[in-house]
């Protein structure tokens, strides 16, 4: 299968459906107010990161990786950031395109993978910004990489990943209010379902997802040349799944090229 072809479809779906709230422009008011200086984005479905993880904004080189759908891309050029914007899906992109042609903003987009950035020279960025996105990733390693790679010396990467103990759960008995672990973690729609169950999946056009260890995300981040300086957690914000009674399901970090 090819899941990056997949899953860039899967993403333009959700486009056109609009049921993805990660698909959502941002409105002319939230760009406003980010103008004159009131601005936040999210990584994860409801923490804003907190100011003091921004370098200074004006003029900065800033990428958002796999970031697609005109939210923080628009909102941090609004803020006086130099952007780009790579994403898998053209519709995505196209989202933030909108929001940019709409509020007369200048933002750049680059359709491409997470986990080549071949595109860009070494130590192009100040700051990258990579919201919950690596779960629709086979391999995240190379992702840290080529985001290290990219950054300037003293850069700064801001991540939001999944728990992957979210990953682990039965999504049959998770419907149904019960909290029961059935994969191991890392898992992988393509290999962790049997072969009927990803064809059910596969035909609603859903993008393929995968839980990494955190060893692969934390210490993938630290083994390329990253130093983790800031942490938090964050859950759904709604009732999407029980396991909220128990535990967050969502990881934020920061961290800066040494």
């Amino acid at each position: 299968m090819d899941i990056l072809q997949h899953n860039k479809s899967a993403w333009n779906g959700y486009v056109a459906s609009a049921r993805n709230e990660w698909t959502v422009p941002v409105t002319s008011e939230v760009i406003a107010r980010a103008r004159s200086g009131d601005w936040k984005i999210v990584l994860t479905p409801t923490v804003p990161v907190p100011r003091s993880w921004f370098p200074k904004l004006h003029r900065a080189k800033v990428l958002g990786l796999a970031s697609g759908g005109g939210q923080q891309c628009p909102i941090l050029a609004a803020a006086g950031a130099d952007v780009t914007s790579l994403d898998n899906s053209p519709a995505q992109l196209a989202q933030d395109l909108l929001v940019a042609d709409r509020d007369g903003l200048t933002l750049r987009t680059v359709e491409g993978d997470m986990g080549d950035l071949s595109v860009f020279q070494e130590e192009t960025f100040d700051l990258i910004v990579h919201p919950v996105s690596n779960v629709f990733a086979p391999a995240i390693r190379t992702v840290w990489k080529e985001a290290s790679r990219v950054l300037k010396k003293g850069g700064t990467l801001l991540a939001g990943f999944m728990n992957p103990v979210f990953l682990a759960l039965d999504r049959e008995l998770e419907a149904k209010g019960v909290v029961q672990f059935k994969h191991k973690i890392p898992y992988s729609d393509v290999t962790s379902l049997s072969a009927s169950e990803l064809q059910v999946f596969v035909g609603a056009g859903d993008a393929l997802e995968f839980g990494h260890t955190l060893a692969d995300q934390i210490g993938g981040q630290v083994d390329a040349g990253l130093a983790i300086t800031g942490f938090y957690e964050d859950d759904w914000g709604n009732d999407k799944t029980p396991l909220s009674k128990y535990m967050n399901s969502f990881i934020a970090t920061r961290a800066v090229k040494l």
